[in-house]
């Protein structure tokens, strides 16, 4: 197939197929589209749904993301994972006021110089929303162009990801760009899916190399396989008379950078030492059951650890300590495997521990 008969073929499937009622599709904005796209990396459209209607509700525009309290951002984003994107967000949003006058630049290059903003994440701003032309490629079109190409190698090498860019630049149409890239994505999720892609529905079937060699499900190749290395932690759930937990923030760079998580100890050895540290008069552990959470580069095995607390008179408060009532919860950031753990404390101190 041409680019032309390429690009004609996905433009005549997505007007009838193609997906038209996701809701950054509606009322559409640089705004809009720039937090749907982020929110979607790393995450599928159907978990992205509730959070973006209630980030939009909260935070309607760059002005209201740009001033909020970065606690607000991380407590919308709590679930979503990867909070860098979070940060990032309030960052990028803080420049466009700053340095652009509240308006998104024009550019695929300038878009990709704001914190957060790669290539294919620009060109989808740029394309989407301001009907420029620019190529995109997220992970739903890196596997449609990887299976049209049968194209070899892992795309996260930089000479095979290479390759894929100048292929999906030839496809760009000229026209309809904003259309052409939605269904694009439509295809990827839609059809050309990891397994059991449903290649007779797909409107390039007959340019589609994979297809053409029955070898579908072995593009694009993936990466290299390494064992996770396994990490271990106790996070003591310390708990007040009046069954408030303790809490910290962590610092802003780092594993779950900025967020309000729990103390961690490589042992309960170091218990009376955090006791100490926090002028509190700490009862009897009573164990959890573990938890374990998987992040891209690493599994952490949680053992989490429910310990009765006194506080002692003379304690002072610290700005990043505070005590997390389980009842009325403050609206915060949390790392996802410390809001279940939080949901079990409450659990086991209704349930009558610890003793």
């Amino acid at each position: 197939m041409t680019p032309e008969q390429f690009n004609s073929a996905v433009l005549a499937w997505y007007d009838q197929h193609g997906r038209k009622d996701l809701p950054w599709q509606q009322n559409i904005t640089p705004y809009r589209v720039w937090v749907s796209e982020i929110m979607l990396q790393q995450t599928q459209v159907s978990t992205v749904l509730g959070y973006f209607d209630r980030f939009m509700a909260t935070l309607p525009s760059v002005k209201d993301l740009a001033a909020a309290p970065e606690d607000e951002v991380l407590h919308l984003w709590t679930g979503l994972g990867y909070y860098t994107r979070a940060r990032n967000l309030q960052k990028t949003a803080q420049i466009i006021m700053r340095e652009h006058g509240g308006e998104f630049p024009r550019s695929v290059e300038a878009l990709s110089e704001l914190p957060g903003i790669g290539r294919s994440t620009a060109g989808a701003i740029a394309s989407l929303s301001m009907g420029l032309r620019a190529p995109i490629l997220d992970g739903n079109v890196k596997r449609v162009l990887a299976r049209y190409a049968a194209q070899e190698g892992y795309p996260g090498e930089p000479k095979v990801a290479r390759q894929l860019w100048e292929l999906a630049e030839r496809l760009t149409p000229h026209d309809r760009v904003g259309h052409y890239t939605q269904a694009m994505m439509d295809l990827g999720a839609t059809l050309c899916t990891r397994s059991k892609p449903s290649c007779l529905l797909c409107p390039v079937r007959s340019g589609c190399q994979a297809h053409l060699q029955g070898r579908e499900t072995s593009y694009p190749m993936p990466k290299p396989r390494k064992a996770l290395p396994q990490r271990r932690t106790l996070m003591p759930l310390l708990v007040n008379a009046s069954g408030e937990i303790l809490l910290y923030r962590r610092p802003a760079s780092g594993l779950w950078g900025g967020l309000w998580s729990l103390p961690e100890l490589d042992s309960l050895d170091r218990l009376s030492e955090l006791g100490h540290q926090q002028q509190l008069q700490l009862g009897r552990p009573r164990a959890l059951p573990r938890l374990v959470h998987t992040f891209s580069h690493f599994q952490l095995s949680i053992e989490p650890w429910l310990i009765p607390a006194s506080e002692q008179p003379q304690r002072v408060a610290e700005a990043d300590w505070l005590w997390y009532n389980l009842a009325t919860p403050p609206r915060l950031g949390l790392a996802a495997p410390v809001k279940k753990l939080l949901k079990r404390a409450a659990q086991a101190i209704t349930a009558g521990e610890p003793t």
